[in-house]
């Protein structure tokens, strides 16, 4: 783990922890769609989209789609966000189908009009559940900052996990299987057994501090273990368009880390696992 890239890490985090715990949801939802809008910028790129008014054009209609679902979303009657709540299930269903894809490598591999529709569609759907999810999270009362933080712990506590118990473990228990070797050829089973492992703590403290009934801790528990490889998911279908495209990282905005997508690839597929199975357990 380089220099830059700790750095990096040392002021994003604080900003993105300080933004959850202090910004209203409106504010937060508003900074998101920034972000998520970025992403997808560099989506494009992976899916050799050159043409700078074809992704302006993109972008756009991903963002009348957020602003669409906010206005949808409007009641005088109830503070909740139905048409988000139905985005984020389906934001499930579709990470589900790109576990699939990954099992199918050279799906949409070769250069071409539908493989170029085909991760566009992709994209629209990892990003735009991801925002609703975030906004679901957040919005839910009481505590929802405080929920949505402990997602985002989830899954740095995973990446982190992975990371040092690959470096330590890597090869000794499973004869040095990969997770995913065309994909990622650096992932390994044993960091995924550590990124587990460490986010079942942080998901067991975080619901102790938020007072969880002891009776819920397992379904809580339960929705970080599935929320953790959906992550890994998410990374993995990333590095897929990489791998497919040809490049290393999908920007060069964070030193050290990459693209602004390199960071939030695990939180796209996470997010929506993490809300609806907080909405479906009730805690």
């Amino acid at each position: 783990m380089t220099k830059t890239r700790v750095l990096a890490a040392l002021v994003m985090a604080p900003a993105a922890i300080a933004a959850v715990l202090l910004l209203p949801t409106a504010w937060l939802m508003l900074a998101s769609a920034l972000l998520c809008l970025f992403a997808l910028w560099e989506w494009t790129r992976l899916v050799d989209i050159e043409d700078n008014l074809a992704r302006y054009v993109l972008l756009a209609c991903n963002l009348a789609l957020m602003v669409a679902l906010v206005w949808g979303s409007r009641s005088a009657r109830t503070s909740a966000l139905p048409l988000f709540e139905v985005v984020a299930v389906l934001g499930v269903a579709w990470w589900l189908l790109a576990l699939l894809w990954l099992l199918h490598y050279d799906f949409a591999s070769r250069p071409g009009g539908n493989a170029r529709i085909n991760k566009l569609i992709a994209g629209t759907a990892a990003v735009v559940p991801a925002w609703c999810a975030l906004a679901l999270i957040h919005h839910q009362q009481p505590n929802g900052p405080f929920w949505l933080l402990l997602a985002l712990l989830l899954v740095w506590a995973a990446d982190t996990g992975a990371y040092f118990a690959g470096r330590r473990f890597g090869g000794q228990w499973f004869g040095g299987r990969k997770l995913a070797p065309r994909v990622s050829p650096n992932k390994t089973i044993e960091g995924l057994l550590g990124g587990l492992v460490l986010s079942t703590i942080v998901a067991v403290a975080g619901a102790l501090l938020l007072d969880v009934p002891t009776h819920k801790l397992a379904a809580v528990i339960g929705v970080a273990l599935v929320t953790v490889v959906f992550s890994v998911i998410g990374d993995l279908f990333e590095s897929l368009l990489k791998r497919h495209s040809g490049v290393k990282d999908s920007g060069t905005l964070i030193p050290g880390h990459g693209g602004v997508l390199d960071r939030v690839d695990s939180l796209l597929a996470a997010l929506p696992v993490f809300a609806v199975g907080k909405a479906w357990f009730g805690f």
